[in-house]
């Protein structure tokens, strides 16, 4: 015995799939930039899962430290960027560990 589907349920199963629907999205990265001896944005919210990338647009360099030590990126000259991507769920304090006064927070949601 043969099982039949009818054109249009695989069709839309397989548009749906295209779109998304079928799975969990992939997390949109976010970019937070260094300048001013600020980290902007110095707060946000993120899914788990989503990449992050630090740029460093200060003539100076500055590092980007997590306090729970879960990362932590090498010495960030004007123009580098420090990427890592967050899976776990739950509030990261992070700082220039060359100038501790610049500090930043992010919070990643289930």
């Amino acid at each position: 015995m043969s099982f039949l589907f009818p054109r249009r349920t695989v069709a839309g199963v397989a548009f749906a799939l295209l779109l998304g629907l079928g799975g969990a999205r992939a997390a949109e990265p976010v970019t937070i930039k260094i300048d001013n001896f600020t980290f902007s944005p110095a707060e946000i919210t993120v899914p788990a899962g989503t990449t992050v990338t630090w740029t460093n647009g200060d003539d100076i360099p500055h590092t980007v430290v997590a306090t729970d030590k879960s990362f932590r990126s090498k010495a960030l000259d004007t123009g580098d960027s420090f990427t890592t991507t967050l899976t776990k769920p739950g509030t990261i304090q992070y700082f220039c560990s060359l100038h501790p006064h610049m500090t930043g927070r992010i919070t990643v949601t289930p």
